[in-house]
């Protein structure tokens, strides 16, 4: 137990309060963990507007400015629901490694890979060009999670078996699959030269709000693509993996308590090698989804750091699959509107603050906080959790 001293009298003299710091021994109530997330972006908000007054602007002005271009009409939001849909995937992919406690920071890498095996369909090819738009899709999505699976089975094989760290086996192997794209990008499918593939024909693009357009007018211009769907489903079906199956219960018991799992006859090392294996799946959905609906070619600025991002999305869920879709409109939002705003680092900035304040507000998770009388030990009383 630590006690802190809250502050002196202007005389001097010691208030008779003072802070007690105390580890929990009961979990924390249910409503505890998502308020310190609320707490930790309306935090980072404030040092956002902090660093913007700072700089000559006003603070309101600008976030006025990101709201209106982020959810200010169906077209923006739509905007902004396209930036959020890889953000959901990769939030996904993290969240279900962490929960087994596996540090996947290599869900960029795996993004990468899965819009790899999407572009081989196209341009290798794997289907001829003829196909119907719904066979290119299928396979496209079962080619992007292979390949994303199989970025994610090597670290974790590694891990099993020799117990290597996956966060630097992860971290690295994102260089390899960047590195592993510009190859064929500058080189192999490289069109005229130029640092990019061909153009995908429309037949294996994933379909747009905009193609409903000629019979509903309304959906003209919106750019929101099927890849939505396939990250609400794969939302739903994680929660569901999670909550309510046998092996999310081993997931969720090896993340807890590896030597209690261990004793129940969990195979550990096995459920590294799948639970990997579905993170990077889910990531390579993530590239698959931006390199058909959005990109609609291979080339190698097709993510602004969303396997990054999604590592702080996924702690501001506190790993909950369903809460993983809210976080990251928020953060499509701050993307999309980062373009809008001067200096241009603050969206970053913002995502960087909240990142910090998650890891910080585990401290409160784990202890105690309570304002308790000096006087007497039997008449201290808790003022505050």
């Amino acid at each position: 137990m630590t006690e802190i001293e809250v502050k002196k009298s202007a005389s001097g003299r010691k208030l008779p309060f003072m802070l007690k710091i105390e580890p929990r021994v009961d979990d924390p109530p249910k409503w505890y963990s998502p308020m310190l997330s609320v707490v930790a972006v309306i935090f980072a908000l404030l040092i956002g507007a902090l660093v913007i007054w700072l700089g000559g602007g006003d603070p309101w002005a600008a976030y006025s400015h990101i709201a209106k271009y982020s959810f200010g009409s169906v077209g923006v939001l739509s905007d902004t629901m396209v930036k959020a849909i890889p953000l959901m995937l990769v939030g996904l992919a993290c969240s279900v490694a962490f929960r087994m406690k596996l540090w996947n920071i290599g869900a960029e890498g795996q993004f990468f890979l899965g819009a790899f095996g999407a572009s081989m369909v196209v341009l290798l090819p794997i289907l001829p060009e003829e196909a119907p738009q719904w066979l290119f899709i299928i396979t496209m999505i079962v080619f992007g999670m292979f390949f994303g699976a199989l970025w994610g089975f090597i670290p974790g094989f590694l891990k099993a078996r020799y117990n290597v760290n996956e966060i630097i086996s992860t971290l690295m192997m994102n260089y390899i699959a960047i590195e592993w794209n510009n190859y064929f990008i500058y080189a192999v499918w490289s069109e005229g030269g130029f640092q990019m593939s061909r153009m995908f024909q429309r037949n294996a693009w994933l379909p747009r709000l905009s193609d409903l357009g000629t019979t509903f007018p309304f959906f003209r211009g919106l750019t929101t693509h099927f890849g939505l769907v396939l990250a609400l489903i794969a939302a739903v079906i994680l929660w569901w993996i999670l909550a309510k199956s046998q092996w999310g219960y081993e997931i969720r018991l090896t993340g807890d308590n590896p030597r209690a799992a261990e004793y129940a006859g969990i195979s550990i090392k096995k459920n590294i090698v799948l639970v990997m294996m579905l993170s990077g799946a889910l990531a390579g959905l993530a590239g698959m989804s931006e390199i058909s609906g959005v990109v609609h070619r291979l080339q190698g600025s097709i993510s602004p750091g969303y396997g990054y991002t999604g590592i702080i999305i996924a702690w501001l869920a506190k790993l909950n699959p369903l809460a993983v879709i809210l976080a990251s409109i928020l953060f499509g939002a701050l993307i999309l509107a980062g373009r809008e705003v001067q200096p241009a680092g603050i969206p970053t900035l913002i995502q960087g603050v909240i990142m910090v304040s998650l890891i910080a507000s585990d401290y409160f998770l784990r202890n105690r906080v309570s304002v308790v009388r000096r006087e007497g030990r039997s008449e201290e009383r808790r003022v505050g959790k």
